[in-house]
């Protein structure tokens, strides 16, 4: 079968030249055949780059505690932090949290770029370890956390590989509500409708699949609370307090995740964890020890 056609003039035109064009946005953009760099607007554009690397020498900080965090109260340090008190509850483990500025970046210190060369928040130091033992990765954290102090993994196989499922769906799907919903809603410097829609509707497609989850279960596993748990309240609470979406997405129609929020969100160590680094009036910058948030 030929792949174009002929005009009256018998000249052969290829057929995908004869689909209409796709509109564009802005109107007069014109999609090169190799991409460049340029400068982007909206409220993180100035922080990204095509290339990874330390931009300047920056030392980190380190507190006395064996677990140092580098980390900001974004959902993804704060499932960490949040899991760091509740083992803090659980068997007195202690921690140092930093606090890791993105708009001074921060993360693209020296020595931040050491311990993760992704440049992402939280990235983690175990000092019990020499040289010290580097984690990066905020689900990876959380397996490491719980692992090292035997808590928030099911002891059953079949719990724990079903934790481990929510896990990495959490870390597989948190880039659509973050980069992808969260930024077009609320950060891109203009409004796409193509692109609101599109994340819009996996975000609504992950809420429902976590509502049938929960269906009949106190928690995302089942009876006990996993690591799971800490990992996907984070961004689900997100789309309330950080992109002020609730409204948008109908958030309250989603009943067993509301329940759920609010069995998880009632704990004392999430709203602790939940402070930390943070950015709100009862935030706690950096944490060094329980006695900081009575201070606060």
């Amino acid at each position: 079968m030929s792949n174009s056609v002929k005009l009256a003039n018998d000249e052969p035109v290829p057929k995908e030249e004869l689909k209409p064009a796709k509109p564009t946005f802005p109107s007069d953009y014109v999609r090169p055949k190799v991409w460049e760099f340029e400068e982007q607007g909206g409220a993180f554009g100035g922080m990204n780059r095509p290339t990874a690397g330390a931009r300047f020498e920056k030392t980190l900080p380190r507190g006395e505690h064996e677990n140092q965090l580098y980390s900001l109260g974004t959902p993804n340090g704060i499932k960490v932090t949040i899991l760091l008190e509740e083992l803090n509850d659980l068997k007195g483990v202690e921690y140092d949290a930093h606090k890791i500025s993105m708009s001074d970046l921060d993360q693209f210190g020296s020595d931040f770029v050491a311990l993760n060369p992704n440049s992402k928040i939280p990235v983690m130091m175990d000092t019990s370890f020499d040289p010290p033992l580097r984690v990066f990765e905020s689900g990876h954290i959380l397996k490491y956390l719980a692992e090292k102090y035997d808590a928030f993994i099911p002891k059953d196989p079949r719990q724990r590989v079903e934790t481990f499922n929510w896990l990495f769906w959490n870390m597989g799907g948190a880039p659509f509500i973050g980069g992808g919903f969260g930024h077009f809603f609320k950060y891109a410097p203009v409004e796409i409708q193509y692109a609101i829609d599109r994340y819009s509707m996996e975000t609504k497609r992950q809420l429902d699949v976590l509502d049938k989850q929960l269906e009949g279960k106190k928690y995302v596993v089942g009876d006990e609370i996993t690591i799971a748990d800490f990992a996907i309240w984070p961004w689900i609470a997100c789309i309330d307090w950080g992109y002020n979406a609730s409204e948008f997405l109908q958030l309250d129609s989603y009943k067993n995740v509301q329940r759920w929020m609010k069995t998880i969100g009632e704990r004392p160590a999430v709203q602790r964890g939940s402070r930390v680094n943070g950015f709100g009036d009862d935030a706690v910058a950096e944490r060094h020890s329980r006695d900081d948030f009575s201070e606060k």
